[in-house]
């Protein structure tokens, strides 16, 4: 029988994927937060809206704008609310790692002072992202198999 409520026990011993998709949830609600802080993010007097611009730097290296802010706060939310399942949390991890590394490849390919680079993203903020890609498809890959079970009574 699960311990956790609402959820059955298939959910239960595959929970690892969910706590790993609400600590990385966790850590976006954090991320975005801190980026509004000033003295956890430098220059926050050159926070722009959007675009290639803004001076604001997340713990003085990452370069952050309110919408990259935003981002942060809403993938953060996503991950909490999609952890609620062990499907939910397994498909955040691993398409929000998707969605990553695509923001890695772009951010390799755009012109950081071209206005396509409306995020913004700095060469910092670049190769987090394809760490954080790998990862997050790693976890949900490793934590979000299914094993079978015996049918209960055999051996």
């Amino acid at each position: 029988m699960s311990s956790i409520p609402g959820s059955t026990s298939h959910d239960t011993h595959l929970a690892p994927v969910r706590r790993a998709a609400t600590a990385v949830g966790t850590v976006f609600l954090l991320v975005g937060i801190l980026g509004f802080i000033p003295g956890v993010t430098s220059n926050i007097a050159s926070l722009t809206g959007a675009g290639r611009d803004s001076g604001a730097l997340l713990l003085g290296v990452f370069q952050v704008s309110i919408l990259h802010n935003v981002v942060h706060l809403l993938f953060g939310i996503a991950g909490l609310a999609l952890a609620r399942t062990v499907r939910g949390a397994r498909n955040y991890l691993i398409g929000g790692g998707v969605i990553y590394l695509v923001l890695w490849l772009y951010g390799l390919v755009a012109d950081p002072d071209s206005s396509a680079n409306f995020v913004p993203l700095n060469n910092a903020d670049n190769w987090l992202h394809l760490v954080l890609g790998i990862g997050m498809i790693v976890l949900g890959v490793a934590l979000g198999r299914t094993r079978r079970t015996a049918p209960a009574g055999t051996p």
